[in-house]
């Protein structure tokens, strides 16, 4: 079977609600809770903070010291779907 290659994110939006990751095809809206316990947890200020990889493959959150993966974080949304 051929491996795939991981979705990338063109851009990251946040809001109060959730994080929204802007690919090449579709805009994909994922709330807080599904992102990560800490996500979940801290401020609008903490999460407005996020930082997109240059290569769109991670988020960083500095002041939470959280990372998480483009790939990670779908890979939630479609098991929600399931």
């Amino acid at each position: 079977m051929p491996a795939t290659e991981p979705v990338t994110a063109r851009r990251i939006e946040t809001s109060d609600e959730g994080l929204t990751l802007v690919l090449a095809d579709r805009k994909v809206r994922i709330p807080w809770s599904r992102c990560s316990p800490t996500l979940a947890r801290a401020t609008a200020d903490q999460r407005r903070l996020a930082e997109l990889s240059p290569g769109g493959y991670g988020i960083h959150w500095p002041v939470l010291d959280e990372d998480l993966s483009v790939d990670g974080l779908l890979r939630v949304v479609e098991e929600n779907r399931a």
